[in-house]
Formats: C-alpha cells, structure tokens, sequence
C-alpha cells in the first residue's frame, strides 16, 4: 500500500498537471460515473493529502474528490495534447484498463485505476474523516503531542500503533520498520512504557524520512556510513526501491551488526526488525505524561 509520502507527491504533480485549468472528468469504468459528471467541466483548483488520502477541489464545487489508493491503486498522470478539437473526447486519450476516474484538461490527463475509494464528499464528511485520523507528519498543522497521548496510555505495542492511522496517519511498512531500527527500538514494547523523548525522536526523524520521500518519490532510510557506496555492497534492489535497513531484509544480515533480519506478523502486517539491535525490552514502568 502506497504511504503517505506517495499521496503527498501525487497532489504536488496533480496540482501542477491541473492547477487553475478548466478539466473534463468521466468514468470510463462506470464506478464513479455520477460523480464524474458533477465534476465537470470545472477549474481544477487544487489538491492536498492527508495520511493516505488524497483530496481534490474544484471551482463553484461544495464536494471534493476523496481518493484512496488502497492496496493495489495507481494514479497515473500524462502530459500531451489529444487531437485538435477532441479535448474531453476519450478516443482521444485512448483508455487502458479499468479506469475509474479520468481526469483531463487541454495539457494534461490522469487515470485512477484499482483504488479502493473514489467518492465525492462534503465538507462536513471530510471534517469528520479526517477527526478520525491521527496527525499527518508531512502537515504544517500536525499536531504530534496527540499521537502522544494515545501512544502514552496504549498497551498496545508501538510496532502496531505506529501502523494505525488514527494513531499517526501516512505511516505504512516501510516507515514503521525503519524509523523503530534506527532508534534502536524494540516493535513489541508497549506505548505506555515508550520515553517521551523516544516518542520526540520518532516523529522528528519520520517527518525528515518522509519529506525526503516526497521530494525524491521514494523511501530511502539509510544513514550515509551505511549506503551501498560506503560500505562496499551492491544496491538494493526492489520494486519499492530505496535503500533501507531491515524493510523485506528477512534473514540477510544485518547493515549494522550482521544479525539475520527477523519478520513476524504484526497488525497485518509483516514486521521486520533487527533482534540484536533491537533487543526485546525488559520496561514494566508505565511512563506518566
């Protein structure tokens, strides 16, 4: 599932594809037809992200598009010009595969495919959503000391917690795994028991991880001792791409201390964690405050 960097990404370049033109919106699919044809023609005026959600405005509209790439979702964005006089003519983008939502204007079109939401809701559906969701590292308006205080009295492990969305929002597999190895961090600690400054160090390193993926469309999460280059070993390679030091590492060695690389499962997910730089904790005091 993509993570929040992803989305943030995706409403920079819809925003430079689409930003202050008039657009066409359809549904070649048929799923999203009905909101397709209250969008358009309209000014698309601007997109934002939230977590893993993906809003999108449009002049003279009350509702906004909420997209979710769920799982398998894809929104691929393409610069060109259709065949004169064909603007909003599908045949003149020709539709490839299940796509949900197209959205195009004179310069530019783009194709949602595979999301698991593609709705239009109002504002006060959006407010309430988005209550529902924890601070968003990537957001001038993040509020961390609300993760805080749900992590502060959780018995609930921090490998899980930094997993759930109401907790923290945008941070997937990837995040988790590495920004609780490169704090030294054992997954199944409990949130009670984590440190404050713990929990500082935590979200100061995710929101530099994930603005650096924003910028560079990828998650690279090793220190620069550690890159391939510097260590004398061949690049990773993976469809996420990136380089990083347990993520999908079951049974290497690990970058750091050689140690096999461990997966377990945990909240959904697999967990990978290095067992001897993150030794189990042995905290039974709850951290107050």
């Amino acid at each position: 599932m993509p993570e929040g960097h992803t989305l943030h990404r995706l409403a920079l370049d819809l925003g430079a594809a689409f930003g202050g033109d008039l657009t066409w919106s359809s549904s070649p699919q048929g799923r999203f037809a009905e909101g397709a044809a209250r969008i358009g023609p309209r000014v698309m005026e601007g997109a934002e992200a939230y977590g893993k959600q993906l809003f999108v405005r449009f002049a003279g509209l009350e509702e906004q598009v909420r997209v979710h790439l769920g799982l398998i979702g894809g929104l691929a964005i393409h610069s060109g010009l259709p065949e004169p006089g064909a603007v909003g003519d599908l045949d003149a983008r020709p539709v490839v595969g299940q796509v949900r939502w197209r959205l195009e204007s004179v310069r530019a079109w783009a194709d949602l495919r595979g999301a698991t939401v593609c709705t239009l809701i109002t504002p006060d559906e959006k407010a309430a959503y988005l209550a529902k969701l924890g601070p968003d590292p990537l957001r001038d308006d993040a509020d961390p000391e609300r993760a805080w205080r749900r992590i502060n009295r959780s018995r609930v492990t921090i490998g899980a917690l930094l997993m759930d969305q109401g907790v923290l929002a945008g941070v997937g597999n990837v995040y988790r795994a590495e920004v609780l190895f490169r704090h030294n961090l054992d997954p199944f600690l409990e949130g009670r028991f984590l440190r404050r400054d713990e929990w500082d160090a935590i979200w100061g390193d995710l929101v530099g991880l994930m603005a650096y993926g924003v910028t560079h469309n990828r998650i690279d999460t090793v220190r620069p001792e550690h890159e391939p280059e510097a260590m004398g070993r061949a690049p990773r390679e993976d469809d996420h791409g990136g380089e990083v030091y347990v993520y999908r590492r079951t049974h290497l060695p690990c970058l750091v201390c050689g140690t096999p690389v461990r997966t377990e499962v945990l909240a959904g997910r697999n967990l990978f964690w290095c067992p001897r730089c993150q030794p189990r904790s042995r905290r039974r005091t709850p951290v107050r405050g």
